[in-house]
């Protein structure tokens, strides 16, 4: 049987030191906003249309400055990673991974009933928080503190 494979944007959301997750209900863990590419949308657009669908922040993406930028062509913002998720047997996500930063902690969820909760480094070492999760939120919550140094 064939693979199918569907791009998605994954955003860790960092806010004084900390990285915002929520509680998957369908697969009953702990991950931060994303969620599949639309058709003709730029991945880091999709990136942000997500988290201000599931949370109701504002974020501004943590990416290097285009080197290229011409009438022809213009540099996309990077993501820090993309990873090949396994969905199913039969689908699998290719996961554009980008970092921002929250201009305010004051989330709102998409659901009222959606667990939803910043978390230290000290909180994402617990063992309920899958280990790419919990690498990629340190990875994060680092590259922002680092930027936050500079200001």
């Amino acid at each position: 049987m064939e693979i199918t494979r569907h791009f998605t944007a994954t955003t860790f959301v960092v806010h004084n030191e900390k990285t915002l997750l929520h509680k998957h209900r369908t697969l009953d863990m702990w991950l931060p906003p994303g969620g599949h590419i639309d058709r003709d949308e730029l991945p880091e657009v999709a990136a942000v249309r997500e988290v201000q669908e599931e949370t109701g922040l504002e974020v501004e993406l943590i990416h290097d400055p285009p080197l290229i930028q011409s009438e022809n062509a213009r540099e996309l913002p990077k993501p820090w990673h993309i990873l090949l998720e396994n969905i199913n047997p039969h689908h699998q996500h290719i996961d554009l991974i980008y970092f921002a930063q929250a201009r305010s902690a004051d989330f709102v969820p998409e659901e009222n009933d959606i667990q939803m909760a910043w978390f230290s480094k000290e909180e994402l070492a617990q063992s309920e928080i899958p280990e790419d999760i919990r690498k990629l939120g340190l990875e994060a919550i680092g590259v922002v503190g680092k930027l936050d140094g500079r200001r």
